[in-house]
């Protein structure tokens, strides 16, 4: 695999411009789809995967809107990796990117990347129904299904992840009418790019999905519960789960799972309370307003209700976004009276007193956590954004430039670390932080004068200048693929 990036090729172009014209955000021309492979060579290696997913991301995370919230991504992540042992991957480890849409659509790629619409979150109703989702995901990704489509349909692999990729940034970036139509026009591309598996590749996945959830001591039985909350979103609505588009559910396949998973007696599973307060946390953002966000968690705590702690901790999140600040702390009490231990409840404490500018007894509180939980990934973005508000540029960036090397590609934290920079006067900091930020999402012509700049601050300064030049030629490295 000798280019790794060209232009698109006419077949996927056709698919990506044709509903670009109806769903592309605003302001943009197109669909940036880099072909990734030699088509002289239909099969590649899990090498070659691992590069063509990690370049799949950049262009992906480049075009869509997707969350920066620690909690949500560190509860995914979480998620994944209790899975991750059960599954049939060789190598253990899922690249994650959450996606800020409210549509069901969830998706893996060559190379272990896997995407998440928030919108999961609105049709799935417990953590093993979400849990089902990734399990199937993990099951295509085990079973290599994108390459072994490859081997089938020789010399295809650049329209293959063109089309793909312009298939996710469709998905993704698609909320009204005008944007499945696009996407549902362009079906026929769709299947020659193989967005859509074949039966096979479903049933199997559906077998190995299924197998991890037992092996994790998970319900069997989730995969067929999702399923037919797919099938009802189909039948109430004109307007079918984009999921469904790419991993096509009929009564049969539910059948299918269900008889599957009479094979094990069905019981009782206590759902993570985790999962319902990010539910609650996803839907609050889908709310037009803080007041319209207050009167429906008011609404669901009033009336008949499985999860009421989700509901309160949901209301205590639109009273502190509504500057209720008070409002917000007495319905957040009772759940920290229960469970004072629950670093979600501590977070939206402090949230609370970071939004009502009391910053010292937020940091406190954020400080004393980071103590017990010093790997925590929402506690170290919660406190470096909190000391940053507080006006404490210098601690925020210590902090965030030490937690940079256990997350290099997290375009989030870089972003963060370049605004602290910005506002601590460290311009050479900017530079790097910024340059980081673009490489993560492949924008490398602005990390190539980000890391230029940066190499002629540093003047004088050896180790820094050595690490930013090889940076610099990991970056024209990447450049070059892409004009090859």
């Amino acid at each position: 695999m000798t280019r790794l990036i060209r232009q698109l090729v006419i077949a996927s172009s056709l698919m990506a411009y044709a509903a670009a014209a109806l769903a592309a955000p605003s302001g943009s021309n197109d669909i940036e789809l880099p072909v990734l492979g030699d088509t002289s060579s239909a099969m590649i290696s899990p090498v070659q995967e691992k590069i063509l997913g990690q370049r799949v991301l950049k262009a992906y995370r480049a075009q869509v809107p997707t969350s920066s919230d620690p909690l949500v991504i560190d509860y995914l992540e979480g998620l994944i990796n209790r899975l991750l042992p059960y599954s049939q991957l060789d190598e253990k480890r899922i690249d994650l990117v959450v996606v800020k849409n409210d549509t069901l659509n969830a998706f893996a790629v060559p190379g272990g990347v896997m995407g998440i619409h928030t919108g999961v979150f609105n049709y799935a109703k417990s953590e093993n129904q979400l849990a089902a989702i990734i399990s199937h995901e993990m099951g295509h990704l085990s079973q290599r299904h994108y390459a072994r489509h490859l081997e089938q349909q020789k010399n295809s692999m650049m329209p293959m992840i063109a089309g793909m990729l312009a298939g996710l940034v469709l998905a993704a970036n698609s909320n009204g009418d005008g944007g499945m139509a696009a996407i549902m026009a362009s079906q026929a591309a769709a299947e020659a790019a193989a967005l859509r598996f074949s039966r096979e590749n479903e049933q199997e996945a559906d077998r190995i999905g299924m197998q991890t959830m037992l092996d994790a001591k998970l319900d069997p039985y989730a995969a067929s519960d999702m399923f037919e909350e797919m099938l009802h979103a189909t039948r109430s609505s004109r307007r079918p789960p984009e999921y469904l588009l790419t991993h096509p559910v009929t009564e049969r396949r539910v059948a299918d799972a269900r008889n599957r998973a009479m094979s094990y007696p069905r019981k009782a599973y206590t759902d993570n309370l985790e999962f319902q307060l990010m539910r609650s946390r996803i839907r609050f953002e889908l709310e037009e307003t803080p007041q319209t966000a207050i009167k429906r968690f008011k609404n669901e705590l009033d009336g008949d209700n499985t999860s009421p702690d989700a509901s309160r901790y949901g209301l205590a999140l639109a009273y502190s976004s509504a500057g209720q600040f008070d409002a917000a702390r007495t319905t957040l009490k009772p759940l920290l009276e229960k469970d004072p231990t629950r670093i979600t409840y501590l977070i939206m404490s402090a949230d609370i007193d970071v939004a009502a500018e009391r910053y010292k007894p937020a940091l406190d509180l954020l400080s004393t956590q980071l103590a017990l939980y010093p790997e925590s990934y929402p506690l170290n973005i919660r406190y470096a954004e909190a000391s940053m508000k507080a006006g404490r540029y210098k601690e925020a960036a210590e902090l965030l430039e030490k937690y940079s090397r256990k997350r290099k590609n997290d375009d989030y934290l870089w972003y963060l670390l370049a605004e602290v920079d910005g506002l601590n006067g460290d311009i050479l900091g900017v530079h790097e932080a910024r340059a980081e930020y673009f490489i993560a999402n492949g924008v490398y012509d602005k990390a190539m004068a980000h890391l230029r700049n940066a190499i002629k601050l540093a003047k004088g300064n050896f180790q820094r200048t050595s690490i930013l030049e090889e940076r610099l030629k990991y970056v024209e490295h990447e450049m070059m693929e892409m004009r090859s």
